[in-house]
């Protein structure tokens, strides 16, 4: 089976990595999500990787390896650009950076395992079941705005799965993810990118915390600014959950 332009088969998140083809450090990345962007009026299809977060290092140093004014380092690779994340403690301008994905690392090596189950989890039951099993689950979150003819599927592991068997419930709770906002038209789908959590509990809407400068208070005085998941949405989409091996 092979992917369609609207539909993204899932991949096995605990074997997939990007690695960089430099020499000089062929780092190897764990993949935490990937959206699919479709751009239904041109016909334009777009994947990003996001990868896990590591802290700011002085790379194959004899000491010392991590930089005094140290930051959250998350990389995200698509096919033409990729976005760097650079979150410190305090509000910093280069927060989010976009360039060429050819310039990071030398572009990216995609080292992607697909499953060699996977199941569509139909009900509730179906959904406790898997978890109760301890059976690796991934989410797919699709996101459509039919005025701008702008679709998104969003798809990570999902890392924390709550559940109630008596009353027949569950609820995901998981991140950090890509957030593309499909709200309005951007000249680059890579500038629609953030970082947030999601979190739903039936099929057809599911809320997102995204990460975004936010003001930090004390005592009703306001004492810094830093980047921070504070920016609640709740949007309608079409959730599905898999269990994989």
């Amino acid at each position: 089976m092979t992917d369609t332009k609207n539909e993204m088969l899932p991949i096995h998140y605990g074997l997939s990595f990007i690695a960089g083809k430099w020499t000089e450090n062929s780092v190897r990345l764990w993949i935490e999500s990937r959206v699919r962007l479709i751009d239904e009026a041109t016909g334009n299809v777009e994947d990003y990787y996001q990868c896990a977060s590591c802290k700011s290092e002085d790379t194959f140093a004899e000491k010392d390896l991590f930089y005094q004014d140290n930051y959250d380092f998350t990389p995200i690779f698509g096919p033409e650009y990729g976005v760097i994340f650079r979150r410190k403690a305090y509000l910093n301008d280069n927060y989010r950076s976009v360039q060429k994905v050819d310039k990071m690392w030398d572009g990216p090596n995609y080292k992607i395992k697909q499953p060699q189950f996977c199941q569509l989890l139909l009900t509730n039951a179906e959904i406790r079941r898997a978890t109760n099993e301890g059976l690796p689950l991934v989410a797919q979150t699709e996101l459509y705005n039919p005025a701008l003819q702008l679709r998104a599927i969003i798809e990570y592991p999902v890392k924390t799965m709550n559940i109630h068997d008596s009353k027949d419930l569950y609820q995901t709770d998981t991140g950090p993810l890509l957030f593309p906002d499909i709200s309005v038209r951007y000249d680059r789908l890579v500038d629609s990118l953030s970082l947030a959590y999601a979190a739903f509990n039936v099929d057809h809407f599911t809320d997102f915390v995204i990460e975004r400068p936010t003001t930090v208070y004390a005592n009703t005085q306001q004492q810094s600014e830093v980047h921070h998941y504070s920016e609640i949405v709740s949007l309608q989409a079409v959730n599905r959950l898999y269990s994989v091996i």
